[in-house]
């Protein structure tokens, strides 16, 4: 077994929603870096679970407003040079984001990882 097949089932093993079978949870029993990832995963899912689960309603007109800020700021090139360089790491993070959260609203329960 090796970790790099494994870290692709084990956010899902960490909620719930994967099983693990025998030779898969024997490896991060004796994996340390599998052990780890899988200690960050229910880090995750304990500091989402803490977000509140109610909608926060946005001000209409907030977005133009927010324009308008960046507009008064002047000569904002510097900053969008690295927005556009990194659109496809946030774009990444934010689907990240989603997903994990996806899967721990319709989780919703913690089932130990091995065992």
């Amino acid at each position: 077994m090796r970790c790099e097949t494994l870290s692709v089932v084990l956010a899902g093993a960490t909620d719930g929603s994967v099983q693990l079978d025998r030779s898969q949870r024997r490896h991060v029993d004796h994996c340390l870096r599998c052990q780890a990832e899988a200690a960050q995963y229910r880090k995750l899912l304990r500091s989402l679970a803490s977000l509140p689960s109610h909608a926060v309603p946005v001000p209409d007109g907030a977005a133009d407003q927010i324009t308008q800020l960046l507009d008064s700021v002047g000569d904002r090139s510097p900053l969008l040079s690295v927005l556009n360089g990194r659109k496809a790491a946030y774009i990444g993070g934010i689907a990240a984001a989603a997903g994990a959260g996806a899967a721990l609203v319709l989780a919703r329960r913690r089932l130990p990882l091995a065992g």
